[in-house]
């Protein structure tokens, strides 16, 4: 079974059948978990046993103060260098930090008057980053520490696998930095994703989380967009390989409850396939071949971090997440799947938290 390893079969088998812990037992039929001394800390980390499956869970920030993390579909993880960028208003108002993965500790990268905290995006190489000062989209590197402006008026942006692929929605239409001839295209809405490989980027219509539509436009501007999806759908990402979109489908029952289901479909035609069911899956992303995905269930019953394999369609669950809104848990996995990454706000202010998951998925490629 691609993506899960067997080390993990043989620690969590039971639970391979059902939406179980890792611990093979419902959270409802568990006795109440033993009082354990508090795990070390690293600078500002906190490590804890989460209550529902007794995985060690690390807290990474203070929640007397919010952090966030960027957009799920940017790339702000570095494995090379063992770091991070997010955001804190941690001195006063928000502005972007670089985490220390390895000692905790947590550097402002620079101040800006009004800065978006989801728009932090590290480039290809990571020696810097890209966000939005207002409408403005800056480069920070953080060797020289200083920024230097990219392009005026810019709504959205997005970064692929190179310093030429970045697209940016600016008035309207879907642009590249350096091109003043004809866009990719128009009457864009404030979201853009470039595909793996750089051969073309998301954009949206409208919402989509309504009746919006989702396009996908050619970096050649002698190609016309091409309308792949309609709203209701949420939480668009590409494959990791880019052969497909990967979103969410939101259908209520006849109960009422809002059911989800992972869909999937090729940019260049076929039809919208539906990949698995999922445990109310109000965000997910993918591993890093696609094999696993994350997801942050909505159920009030049982708010959790759960692991979907894809093979098997069953799901694991990791811990508690227990945040007032699900749908900005966000987990995502590290570029090479051995950690799992979330904010949540269950422990007082939005705070950033981490899992390792080496025992229950297998490692990826990382480049960066």
């Amino acid at each position: 079974m691609k993506g899960v390893t067997r080390r993990s079969l043989l620690a969590v088998g039971p639970a391979l059948f059902g939406s179980f812990s890792l611990a093979g037992s419902s959270p409802s039929t568990r006795s109440s978990p033993k009082k354990t001394k508090p795990l070390p800390a690293t600078g500002e980390f906190v490590r804890f046993v989460d209550p529902t499956t007794e995985s060690v869970v690390v807290r990474l920030t203070d929640p007397s103060h919010t952090s966030l993390l960027p957009k799920p579909t940017n790339h702000f993880i570095s494995v090379k260098e063992r770091f991070l960028v997010f955001s804190s208003d941690r001195a006063g108002r928000p502005a972007p930090y670089r985490l220390d993965l390895r000692t905790g500790i947590a550097a402002v990268i620079d101040h800006f008057d009004t800065f978006v905290p989801s728009s932090l995006c590290l480039d290809p190489s990571g020696r810097s980053v890209y966000l939005l000062d207002g409408m403005t989209l800056k480069e920070v590197s953080f060797g020289a520490k200083r920024s230097r402006i990219v392009e005026e008026g810019v709504s959205a942006f997005g970064v692929g696998g190179s310093e030429k692929s970045i697209t940016f929605v600016k008035n309207g239409e879907l642009r590249m930095p350096g091109t003043a001839a004809q866009p990719l295209a128009k009457d864009v809405a404030a979201w853009c994703l470039v595909r793996p490989g750089d051969s073309g980027c998301l954009f949206q219509r409208g919402s989509c989380d309504a009746d919006g539509e989702l396009w996908y436009a050619p970096m050649d501007v002698r190609q016309k967009p091409l309308l792949i999806a309609r709203g209701p759908l949420a939480g668009p990402v590409w494959s990791p390989d880019g052969s497909s979109v990967l979103f969410l489908r939101n259908t209520p029952s006849a109960s009422g409850v809002l059911l989800s289901e992972i869909h999937e479909l090729s940019p260049e035609g076929g039809p919208e396939r539906k990949v698995s069911s999922t445990s109310q899956f109000a965000a997910f992303a993918p591993n890093g071949d696609g094999s696993v995905f994350v997801g942050a269930s909505r159920s009030k019953a049982q708010p959790t971090i759960i692991l979907l394999l894809r093979s098997l369609q069953r799901e694991l669950t990791l811990c508690e997440h227990r945040a007032s809104h699900p749908a900005a848990v966000a987990p995502v996995f590290s570029p090479d799947s051995r950690r799992v990454y979330f904010e949540s706000d269950h422990q007082g202010k939005t705070a950033l938290y981490s899992v390792n998951v080496e025992q229950l998925v297998e490692p990826t490629n990382a480049t960066a």
